[in-house]
């Protein structure tokens, strides 16, 4: 069984799924930097892989992602390096990234070699649905690889139940129209927007992501959705820091969970 769907089906509150981007800060970081996030005991790792255009990212991700192409990142070498690694990694892993990479390897043989490396599930925020829908759905099921959509608070009921029903693993919910990067706190507007999704009893999980950077923003998506996508945060802890172990713990400091 896919690896996410299992986590789902043990945990449905309080997930923290912390975001990387591959190839930061060294083209050979990545895979100890998840097993720093594992051990730590994060649900899941969105792993990022890192493009030269990344319209949706804030600063600190539009930083690591172009560090990461001089180091000489690609697509190919992180699957490659994803597979080499796969024994020593039990946490739910995605990818996510843009499209233009993907199609640059062609969609099979990314779904392939997604597949080989362990790989639970995708998030291509720039994948029209109606095309997921029209070209891929059975290549992506034949995959086992979950597709993951994105909501804003501008999405309509109409498009979150099309969302809901051809998306699988988890809606991502983004908590502000604005791209990545810390907020100060979640506004009211923000909240009932949580709150509607929460209410429309999703076949999906909700996972809530952008402006989440303290324990009180945390705590805020905790009460009314899954769980967490920690992206901005956790890189500018590995920012300042010396070491992955450093840099988690420092993160869930500031987060307010080690007790």
């Amino acid at each position: 069984m896919n690896s996410l769907t299992e986590l789902f089906k043990k945990k449905t509150s309080k997930l923290l799924s912390i975001y990387i981007t591959a190839g930061y800060p060294k083209i050979d970081s990545t895979v100890g930097i998840i097993q720093s996030l594992q051990n730590k005991g994060v649900d899941f790792i969105e792993v990022g892989f890192p493009f030269s255009d990344p319209l949706a990212d804030g600063p600190v991700i539009q930083q690591t992602s172009n560090q990461a192409l001089s180091n000489g990142m690609t697509l190919e070498l992180l699957l490659d390096q994803l597979k080499e690694a796969a024994s020593d990694i039990s946490v739910p892993l995605l990818l996510m990234g843009y499209l233009n990479p993907v199609l640059q390897m062609g969609m099979e043989t990314f779904c392939r070699k997604a597949g080989e490396a362990g790989v639970s599930g995708v998030i291509l925020p720039d994948l029209p649905i109606e095309e997921f829908e029209d070209q891929h759905t059975d290549l992506f099921r034949s995959s086992k690889l979950h597709v993951i959509f994105l909501v804003t608070p501008e999405t309509t009921l109409e498009r979150i139940k099309k969302i809901d029903r051809l998306g699988s693993g988890f809606i991502y919910a983004v908590s502000a129209s604005s791209t990545t990067g810390r907020q100060d706190s979640f506004s009211r507007a923000q909240t009932d927007y949580l709150g509607r999704l929460n209410s429309l009893n999703l076949k999906n999980p909700v996972m809530t992501g952008f402006g989440i950077h303290n324990s009180k923003t945390l705590q805020t998506v905790w009460e009314y959705t899954s769980g967490a996508i920690i992206g901005t945060a956790y890189l500018k802890a590995l920012m300042k820091s010396t070491s992955e172990k450093q840099a988690v713990d420092l993160l869930f400091q500031q987060l307010g969970l080690d007790n």
